[in-house]
């Protein structure tokens, strides 16, 4: 499979796009790597998706396809080699309902948390607290949640072993103690020293800039 075959549109800080990246690596699909300026997004990109105008999008024969979430079935779906998703039904649901859990809960916690401060802030870091709760309870006990080797889950919740550091650094805040979350704390070890997650992650230092620049557009105090 040719790169030509296979675009992503994506941003270097952005954790939905790097979730689209470890799927295409795990699965050994050659790809081209478009990185959009989302602050002046390119007309190519507002064509691609229309609804949402965002990153990322996977442009695969000339036809795209929006949303992470739905871009990760849909290259597991269609590259049959490492599989993501687990194949028997009941586990495929229950795959999709941590990872629901995980962008409802967790990740729009996670997101004011690192926007505010003060009060508003206190709330949101206990809330992405109690979520992490309820994913460390999954997850003790195994090596990765998809059993032995990563899958579908451990990539979209992958952001978690990256970005959480990284926005508690610039939002002065703790969620991620790995005195209270042991079993997340292990399996962050285990993913991210998998060659495939290391050598794909986005510069730290970018990201941190990044970040600091979007908090300040909205608290610039």
């Amino acid at each position: 499979m040719g790169s030509e075959d296979v675009k992503l549109f994506n941003f270097h800080a952005s954790p939905f796009g790097q979730r689209v990246i470890w799927a295409l690596k795990l699965k050994g699909v050659d790809y081209e790597c478009i990185e959009e300026d989302i602050f002046n997004k390119s007309n190519l990109l507002l064509e691609l998706n229309p609804v949402h105008k965002k990153v990322p999008v996977l442009v695969h024969r000339n036809k795209p396809i929006a949303e992470s979430l739905v871009i990760l079935e849909y290259i597991d779906e269609t590259w049959k080699q490492y599989p993501l998703m687990p194949q028997n039904p009941y586990q495929r649901a229950h795959a999709r309902f941590w990872a629901n859990f995980a962008e409802q809960k967790l990740l729009v916690a996670a997101r004011i948390a690192r926007l505010s401060s003060g009060e508003e802030q206190g709330k949101a870091v206990n809330e992405a607290r109690e979520a992490m709760e309820k994913i460390e309870e999954e997850i003790k006990g195994k090596k990765f949640f998809g059993g032995d080797k990563i899958g579908y889950l451990d990539i979209v919740i992958g952001w978690i072993s990256y970005w959480i550091p990284v926005w508690e650094e610039v939002a002065s805040m703790k969620i991620l103690d790995p005195l209270k979350f042991p079993a997340i704390n292990a399996w962050i070890t285990n993913f991210l020293s998998h060659p495939t997650i290391n050598d794909t992650l986005p510069q730290r230092d970018k990201m941190v800039v990044y970040y600091h620049s979007r908090r300040k557009e909205v608290s610039p105090s």
